[in-house]
Order: C-alpha cells, then sequence, then structure tokens
C-alpha cells in the first residue's frame, strides 16, 4: 500500500457512508422506509468508488483496484437498484419477493472478501485491514441473514456494529492520508502490515 499521490479516501468515505447507513438501517434507528434515500446515497458512492477502482488498477494496486470495484458493483449500486425496485413493488409484491436470492449472493461476495482478506493483511496498513476484517464479519452475517441461517435478531446487530467500526476506520484511514500527505509527516500513526 503505498502512501504516495491520495487516490483511496473518496471511495474510502463513500464506503463510510454506506456503512453508517446499513448500521442505521440494521440497528434500527433508521425506518425501513429511507431505503429509497439510501438508495441515492448508494449511488453515488457507486460513482466514487467505481472511479476510485479504475485509478487504482491503473496504478497497478490490484487489491485496493477490484476491492472497489467488487463494492461499487454490488454494495453500492446493486443493493441502491434493489431498494428503488422494492420501493416500487412494495404495495404489491413484497410479500411475494423471495429475498433469500440475496443471501445467495451475498455468499458468494462474503466468501471472496474472506478469500481475499490475506492480501489486504499483508499490504495495507493495519487500520485498514481492520476495517476489511470488520467487513469480514458483517457480510457474512448478511448472507446468513437473507438465507434465513442466522435470525435477523442476531444477524443485523452483528452486521450493524461491525459495519459502523469499519466505516470509523475508513474515515480514520481517509484523514490519515490526507493529513499526513499535507504535512509531509505522520500526524496520524499508520501502522503498516499486520503480515511481513
Amino acid at each position: 500500500m503505498r502512501s504516495g499521490p491520495p487516490l483511496l479516501q473518496p471511495g474510502l468515505i463513500a464506503l463510510a457512508i454506506a456503512c453508517f447507513c446499513f448500521f442505521a438501517m440494521l440497528t434500527g434507528r433508521v425506518a425501513p422506509t429511507a431505503t429509497p434515500f439510501l438508495a441515492c446515497w448508494l449511488i453515488g458512492g457507486f460513482i466514487v468508488q467505481f472511479c476510485v477502482g479504475l485509478i487504482e488498477l491503473r496504478e497497478k494496486n490490484l487489491t485496493g483496484g477490484n476491492v472497489f470495484l467488487f463494492f461499487s458493483a454490488f454494495f453500492m449500486l446493486t443493493t441502491a437498484l434493489k431498494y428503488i425496485v422494492a420501493a416500487f413493488l412494495h404495495p404489491n409484491f413484497e410479500g411475494h419477493i423471495d429475498h433469500r436470492v440475496d443471501g445467495w449472493a451475498w455468499l458468494v461476495l462474503a466468501l471472496a472478501l474472506l478469500l481475499w482478506t490475506p492480501a489486504y493483511l499483508k499490504r495495507a496498513p493495519k487500520p485498514l485491514a481492520l476495517l476489511v476484517l470488520f467487513l469480514d464479519v458483517a457480510v457474512p452475517m448478511v448472507a446468513l441473514r437473507d438465507l434465513e441461517v442466522v435470525p435477523k435478531s442476531i444477524a443485523n446487530p452483528l452486521a450493524g456494529w461491525t459495519l459502523l467500526a469499519g466505516g470509523i476506520l475508513g474515515i480514520y484511514v481517509a484523514t490519515a492520508i490526507i493529513n499526513n500527505g499535507a504535512f509531509g509527516r505522520k500526524v496520524l500513526p499508520m501502522p503498516g502490515p499486520f503480515l511481513k
């Protein structure tokens, strides 16, 4: 993970917005009727993360670039579209939609993220790797909830709080990159990777 030109920050802030909003949804701090507005924020996050992913890949950062593209497409855009469709169909179709298909899709996302985690433990600064570790809890919980393997009463709070922690770390990493770059020194610590 380089400390050169600031590219990750917008993508990390978009991720933090999604994590905070999902935390609010999963822990009941906002009503389910907020999903159309959340969809708008997720579409904005999709645009930012997609651009960051392409730039990261162009800069030969395969780990960051692939994860940002992965999150932009599925964490952001697909979820936004799902919320928009559900808002339009809700009065007539909500009881007839089999939401378990979401669980199968989220299961793929969870497995990919878990299998890609060693790359973050090897290359990313510790705060960014910790963010990924929190997502390693949240994403499988969403998948298992949607597959009806883990009850919502367990999965939602666990996913919500780990997403909030991940969002806070995203803000921290973005802030450290911005301030450390501006001052030309470590204003905020960004310790090296967990694995050497």
